[in-house]
């Protein structure tokens, strides 16, 4: 588990190195008007090779889910077969929801081979939009 302040500047840098100018102001928007009040992040380490396959199963289904304000895939810098999952959510009630979801089920039946182990993970409760 890492501690707070770290996570906070990852999470702030990882927004700012993966998302367009246009991403990160409507993530801006979602803090200020939305108010999430129940965040995760987590590494997520891809079979050798298959990382591309995982990130895109990963975001199967991730369009419709109550309560959730953000759901960022993104590759890490250092290594090739691991993944950042960053999630904006009303409360922690609706992420676990979320994991109730047909689609949702479906596509962690269908990466499950994909994933080679986890990395590093922190739940947070967003309190800032990036910049502030």
């Amino acid at each position: 588990m890492i501690d707070r302040r770290t996570h906070l500047a990852a999470l702030v840098a990882f927004a700012a190195a993966v998302l367009p100018a246009r991403a990160l102001r409507a993530l801006e928007t979602i803090m200020e008007e939305d108010h999430p009040q129940y965040g995760l992040i987590g590494q997520m380490i891809a079979q050798p090779g298959q990382r591309g396959a995982l990130a895109a199963i990963l975001t199967e289904g991730t369009d419709a889910m109550p309560g959730n304000f953000a759901y960022i895939v993104g590759e890490d810098a250092e290594n090739p077969d691991a993944l950042w999952i960053v999630e904006l959510w009303a409360d922690k009630a609706a992420h676990a929801a979320s994991l109730q979801l047909p689609a949702v089920q479906a596509a962690i039946a269908k990466g499950r081979s994909l994933i080679a182990g986890f990395g590093s993970r922190a739940e947070f409760k967003p309190v800032a939009k990036a910049g502030a």
